[in-house]
C-alpha cells in the first residue's frame, strides 16, 4: 500500500489519498484488484478489477467501439485493428492513409458514426508534407467508409496549417458533438517558446497550430462557428493550447473538456468555451524545462484571468501528461456517475476528478500500481472502463 500526495495548482487543493492494490494471475489472465479510498461527497470504497483484454498490440492510440461491440484500435505506426468484443484480434482494416511515424507523430484517433446504414470511420494522423511542405509534417483528419475489412470512398476533410519541422505536439482526439459536427484538438507542434513566448502559433488565429477546429464531418464549414477577425483559418472554435491529447462532452451540459500538457508542469483540465483563449504560451502554471521547482518560474506569472481563460484543474509543479479523457455515464459503477477519467503517460496512473458545477472539489490517482503509461481511456457500451496503454495493453475495468 502506498501513500500519495497530490497538487491540484494554485487554485484548488491538494488531496491525500490512499490507494491500494494487488495483482494476481487466474487462468492466464493478469488481473489487477484494487480499492480506491475517495475524499468525494459519498466517500464509499468502490472495489473493482482490471482484466487484460488484449497485451498484444503495437503502439495503440485511439479506441472506438461499433455497433456491435467490437473495437477499432489505433497504432501509433499506422495500422488500424478490429477487435472483438472480447478484446482478440479479428483483423487489420485496409485503406488507412499513409502516416509520418515519428516521434509522437503516427496514426492517432480514430472515431466511427452512423449515417443510416453506412459505417464511417475518422481517422486523425501525422501527414507528411509534398512538394514546397516536403520534410514538414502536421495533423490531418479523414475519413472513409468500412465495408468489410476496407476503408473505402477516403477523403481527407481537414489538414493542419501550416505543417512544419519537428516531431512533437500533433494532439489529436476527435470528438462527436450533440448536434453531429466534429470536433478536433491540435496541438501547436512544438513552435511556442517557453522562455520567449509570443504570438506567432498558437495565439496566431491565422494557424490551426494549439487550436480546437470544429467542422461538419464531412469537411464543411459548422454554420455557427465563432466569429473571428477578418484573415482567421477556417473552423476555429478556440485558441491558445497546447498540446490537446483528451477530449470528451459533458453529460449533463454538452460541452466540449479536454486535457491538454503543460511544459515542466502546468498540465490543463479545460472547459472549452466558443471563442474562448487559453492562453499558451503567454499563461502556463508550468515552467520552462529546466527550471528549479516551484511557483517563481511559472509562465506570465502562472494565473491566466482576466486576459485568458483558468483552467479547471492543473497538475504542478511536475506534469503528469494527461491522455484520454472521458466522463462516466454507466451504471456499472453508480458511484462514479458524471465523474472525470484522465489517462496519465508520465504519472503513469489514471485520473479521477469529481466536478461541482464545473468546478474540481476531488481527485483520486488510481491504477498507479499497474506502472502503465495509459493513452486512452472509454466507456463501453455494457457500461465497463476500458484503458489503452503504451506497452501494448487492453484493459477493462470492471467488478
Amino acid at each position: 500500500m502506498s501513500t500519495s500526495s497530490f497538487l491540484s495548482g494554485s487554485r484548488f487543493f491538494g488531496l491525500l489519498v490512499l490507494v491500494a492494490g494487488f495483482v494476481s494471475a487466474c487462468s492466464g489472465e493478469s488481473r489487477s484488484k484494487a480499492t480506491a479510498n475517495t475524499a468525494d461527497a459519498s466517500s464509499t470504497p468502490v472495489e473493482f478489477s482490471v482484466k487484460t483484454l488484449n497485451n498484444g498490440l503495437n503502439g495503440p492510440w485511439g479506441l472506438s467501439f461499433l455497433s456491435d461491440g467490437r473495437m477499432l484500435v489505433s497504432q501509433k505506426p499506422g495500422r488500424l485493428l478490429l477487435l472483438k468484443a472480447d478484446g482478440s484480434f479479428e483483423q487489420t482494416i485496409s485503406g488507412v492513409p499513409a502516416v509520418v511515424d515519428s516521434g509522437q507523430g503516427g496514426l492517432l484517433d480514430v472515431l466511427t458514426l452512423q449515417e443510416g446504414a453506412d459505417t464511417w470511420v475518422v481517422l486523425s494522423y501525422s501527414e507528411a508534407g509534398k512538394g514546397s511542405e516536403a520534410g514538414l509534417a502536421g495533423t490531418a483528419v479523414g475519413r472513409g467508409k468500412l465495408q468489410g475489412a476496407a476503408l473505402t470512398e477516403w477523403q481527407v476533410i481537414f489538414r493542419q496549417q501550416p505543417k512544419v519541422a519537428g516531431n512533437i505536439h500533433f494532439g489529436s482526439r476527435l470528438v462527436l458533438n450533440k448536434d453531429g459536427s466534429l470536433f478536433i484538438s491540435l496541438g501547436e507542434r512544438g513552435q511556442d517558446s517557453t522562455t520567449s513566448p509570443n504570438k506567432e502559433h498558437s495565439q496566431n488565429i491565422a494557424k490551426t497550430l494549439g487550436k480546437v477546429v470544429r467542422m461538419r464531418p464531412d469537411g464543411s464549414a459548422a454554420a455557427d462557428n465563432p466569429a473571428w477577425p477578418t484573415g482567421a483559418a477556417q473552423h476555429l472554435y478556440s485558441i491558445g493550447h497546447r498540446n490537446p491529447q483528451g477530449a470528451a462532452l459533458h453529460p449533463d451540459t454538452g460541452e466540449l473538456w479536454l486535457v491538454e500538457h503543460g511544459p515542466q508542469g502546468g498540465d490543463e483540465l479545460n472547459r472549452v468555451v466558443a471563442g474562448g483563449n487559453y492562453g499558451w504560451p503567454l499563461r502556463s502554471y508550468g515552467c520552462p524545462y529546466g527550471s528549479p521547482v516551484g511557483e517563481a518560474c511559472r509562465i506570465g506569472g502562472g494565473t491566466h484571468a482576466p486576459d485568458f481563460i483558468e483552467p479547471v484543474a492543473t497538475w504542478v509543479p511536475t506534469s503528469t501528461a494527461p491522455a484520454g479523457l472521458m466522463f462516466y455515464t454507466g451504471d456499472k459503477f453508480p458511484e462514479w456517475k458524471g465523474q472525470a477519467f484522465i489517462g496519465a503517460l508520465a504519472g503513469q496512473s489514471m485520473w479521477r476528478i469529481q466536478l461541482n458545477e464545473g468546478r474540481e472539489v476531488a481527485r483520486v490517482r488510481m491504477l498507479d500500481n499497474l506502472n502503465e503509461r495509459i493513452r486512452d481511456v472509454r466507456q463501453g457500451p455494457e457500461g465497463w472502463i476500458y484503458l489503452l496503454t503504451d506497452s501494448g495493453k487492453l484493459l477493462r475495468l470492471e467488478r
